[in-house]
C-alpha cells in the first residue's frame, strides 16, 4: 500500500510539469512558488484546525523542520534558477540523479536496489536526451539534486522521530514565508496574477494536489526505506512526459518511450520488493527502535557516515516519548 501510494504522489508532482509550464507564460517562476506554497499551508492549516490535531512547538521538532527546509529551498530555487541556463531536457535529467545520490549518501548498497538504480538512469538519459555539454545551470540543477536527495533522508529520520503533520506544517510555512520574500524582490507585474485558467489549474495541481502528495511522500517514508522512494521518484520524469505528449501535444520518440519503460521497470524491480532489515537500516522498525539504536552509535546511523547532531532534552512525539534525550543524525 505505501508503495502504490507513493507512486500515485510521483504521478501527481509529474502533472505539476505541465500544468506550471502553462502558468509559467503568464507570472514569473517564483512568484508562482510563492502563490503555490502559500495556497498549500493554508490548506494544511484548515486541516488543523477543522481536525483540533495539535501542533507540536517543541524546539527539536522546530530545529529539525527547519533543517529539512534548507534542503527542500535549494531543491526549488537551485532547479528553477537553473532553468534559466540550461535545458528542460537536462534539468529533468540531472534533478532525478537524486536516484543515485540517496543510496550513496546513506551507503546503502543493496544490490537488488543499485541494478534497478542504473536501469533507472539509463532510461532517464534514454527519455530526457540531455546533453553532453555542461553549463552554469546544469551545475546548479546537480546541486538541486543533492538538495532533493538531503531532504529525502532528512524525511527518513525524522518522519519516525517527530510527529509529521506538524511537521508538514513548519516545513511549507517556512517555504511560504521565503518564497513571499522572494516575490517582492522580483516583483511581478499585476498582470502576473490575473486568475486565468491556466494559472488557477497550475496553482490547483500544484498547491493542492501535490499538498497531498508531499503529505502522503511524509507518511510513506515513515515505513519505506528513503533509497526506494528516489526510485519511486525517478518515474516522475516518465509521468511528466507521458502527460506533456497527451495535454500539450508535445512528442515522444521510439527512445523516448523505451527509456520511461525502463524507468517503470526499474521501479517495479527496486521498490516493489520487501528489503531485508539490513538493507533497509532498520527503515521497517519502529520509531522507538531506530531512535534507540542510532543513540547507541555516532560512528554510523543507519549506514550512514558523517553527519552533525539535534539534540532536545525531551521527546517531541508519543512515538519516541520513552527515550530522552532526543538526537538526530542527518547524513551530508
Amino acid at each position: 500500500m505505501p508503495r502504490l501510494a507513493l507512486l500515485l504522489t510521483t504521478f501527481i508532482w509529474g502533472a505539476t510539469f505541465p500544468a506550471t509550464k502553462a502558468a509559467l507564460e503568464q507570472i514569473p517562476p517564483l512568484s508562482f512558488l510563492g502563490l503555490r506554497f502559500l495556497l498549500g499551508t493554508l490548506l494544511i492549516v484548515s486541516w488543523f484546525l477543522a481536525t483540533g490535531y495539535r501542533l507540536r512547538r517543541e524546539n527539536a521538532i522546530l530545529s529539525a523542520s527547519a533543517v529539512a527546509t534548507v534542503f527542500l529551498f535549494f531543491g526549488y530555487a537551485l532547479q528553477t534558477v537553473g532553468l534559466h541556463y540550461t535545458s528542460a531536457s537536462n534539468s529533468a535529467f540531472l534533478t532525478a540523479l537524486y536516484v543515485i545520490i540517496v543510496p550513496l549518501m546513506l551507503r546503502r548498497f543493496d544490490r537488488r536496489v543499485m541494478t534497478a538504480t542504473a536501469i533507472a538512469t539509463a532510461g532517464l538519459w534514454l527519455l530526457v536526451k540531455p546533453s553532453a555539454t555542461m553549463n552554469l545551470g546544469d551545475v546548479m540543477t546537480i546541486g538541486c539534486a543533492v538538495a532533493f536527495a538531503g531532504h529525502i533522508v532528512c524525511l527518513e529520520r525524522y518522519t519516525r522521530l517527530f510527529d509529521a503533520p506538524s511537521l508538514l506544517l513548519w516545513q511549507m510555512s517556512a517555504m511560504t514565508a521565503l518564497f513571499l520574500l522572494i516575490m517582492a524582490w522580483e516583483q511581478p507585474p499585476a498582470q502576473a496574477f490575473a486568475p486565468s485558467a491556466p494559472l488557477l489549474i497550475g496553482l490547483t495541481v500544484t498547491g493542492v494536489f501535490a499538498t497531498g502528495a508531499f503529505a502522503v511522500q511524509m507518511w510513506v517514508q515513515q515505513v519505506m526505506p528513503a533509497q526506494q522512494v528516489a526510485l519511486i521518484f525517478a518515474s516522475e520524469p516518465a509521468y511528466a512526459a507521458w502527460l506533456s505528449w497527451y495535454f500539450l501535444g508535445e512528442t515522444l520518440d521510439l527512445q523516448a518511450w523505451i527509456g520511461s519503460g525502463l524507468i517503470l521497470t526499474a521501479v517495479i524491480i527496486g521498490a516493489f520488493v520487501s528489503p531485508s532489515p539490513q538493507a533497509v537500516g532498520g527503515a521497517t522498525e519502529p520509531a522507538r527502535v531506530v531512535g534507540e539504536r542510532w543513540l547507541k552509535s555516532s560512528a554510523t546511523v543507519g549506514g550512514c557516515g558523517k553527519g552533525f547532531w539535534i539534540t532536545a532534552s525531551k521527546a517531541p512525539s508519543s512515538a519516541a516519548s520513552s527515550w530522552p534525550p532526543l538526537v538526530l543524525w542527518i547524513c551530508i
